[in-house]
């Protein structure tokens, strides 16, 4: 995985006023955490973080006041619930050849049997242990010719060379379930009742012992 470098700068007021201010520049605030290390308060610009962040965790590299940098990959970031633009980010330091445990997307390949079988994701993304600077950017399985009640584990799923799972093999993953036949509108439900009528009172007519003449 390339780096993504991004420029930032250290903070030291905090607060929500603080926090408002610096959205209000177009920026977003930040903290850094790891290595037993105090954490680091940085602001970054919000574009440029929004962009970075559209590949799932991805290595960041904070160059703060013009410095070689420091690696972070994304941990927790909060986004404003109507408009979705980002609101605090929390980065993980990382170093090179270290492990580290993080959620890959899991994509899919292929069409199922065919039937109408439908397609549920139990976990959209899998934990995974990855070398920090090697962390895969998405996982695909082959779905191609599945059948209704199949169920994809974490073990099926492959998964790059230095890359083991950080959940149990037989965590379900992806599952596939039979299509249910639509319920019967009411109209329809009623056409059925008076088509029975008739053939009912037929029914009947015809049991009904014949009178003695």
């Amino acid at each position: 995985m390339a780096e993504v470098k991004l420029a930032a700068e250290t903070r030291t007021d905090f607060g929500k006023g603080a926090a408002r201010r610096i959205r209000r520049e177009d920026k977003v605030p930040g903290v850094i955490y790891g290595h037993g290390a105090d954490p680091k308060h940085v602001t970054l610009d919000g574009h440029a973080l929004m962009m970075a962040l559209k590949t799932p965790n991805v290595l960041l590299r904070l160059q703060l006041g013009g410095k070689g940098g420091e690696l972070v990959i994304p941990k927790e970031v909060q986004r404003d619930p109507l408009k979705g633009f980002l609101v605090h980010a929390d980065f993980l330091a990382v170093k090179k050849g270290e492990k580290v445990t993080v959620e890959v997307p899991v994509h899919t390949e292929g069409e199922l049997a065919p039937g109408g079988n439908l397609l549920e994701h139990m976990l959209n993304a899998l934990p995974v242990e990855a070398e920090a600077t090697h962390i895969p950017e998405g996982l695909t399985v082959s779905i191609e010719g599945l059948e209704a009640g199949h169920t994809v584990r974490a073990g099926d799923v492959p998964l790059p060379r230095g890359t083991s799972l950080a959940v149990d093999e037989s965590t379900a993953v992806l599952q596939v379930v039979a299509a249910q036949t639509e319920a019967p509108t009411e109209e329809e439900e009623a056409e059925e009742k008076e088509g029975e009528a008739p053939a009912e009172a037929a029914a009947a007519e015809a049991a009904a012992p014949a009178e003695e003449s």
